[in-house]
């Protein structure tokens, strides 16, 4: 079998879309004919979705570091914080937590904890917003 030919016909008669989208049926679909509509059994393995995550964690951090390269001097959890919050909001969101990010530049951990929790974003994702922020004040992933 000619993989590579398979390939490139099933890219030409199926198309290629890089964003969820309705087939022709009404059934969510993705990529190459990817069906992942749950109301016909379509979907992604563990092993796709680690491999999904593990592409997001490298860009989100690629481009996290490269706006905010002090974020290199943090010890692995509060980065791992940091991550987590452009995650969760995009790099540009995150930068938007002017003085949360300066008492983390200066390694003032409680003001920073306060801060974060006074955030709206704390009034929407309170339970995440808590551990994360605990996270940053200890130092200790949670």
């Amino acid at each position: 079998m000619d993989f590579n030919r398979a390939i490139e016909q099933l890219r030409r008669d199926e198309g290629e879309v890089l964003h969820a989208y309705q087939d022709h049926l009404g059934y969510w679909t993705i990529g190459v004919g990817r069906l992942i509509d749950q109301r016909k059994g379509g979907g992604i393995s563990k092993e796709e979705s680690a491999h999904l995550l593990n592409n997001d964690i490298i860009a989100k951090w690629t481009e996290l570091t490269s706006k905010a390269q002090w974020i290199l001097l943090l010890n692995d959890a509060r980065q791992g914080a940091l991550l987590n919050m452009a995650f969760q909001m995009g790099v540009e969101g995150l930068l938007k937590f002017h003085t949360t990010l300066r008492h983390i530049r200066a390694g003032e951990w409680e003001a920073a904890y306060d801060a974060m929790l006074s955030s709206l974003w704390a009034t929407q994702t309170p339970e995440r917003a808590k551990r994360i922020a605990e996270q940053i004040r200890d130092g200790e992933w949670k």
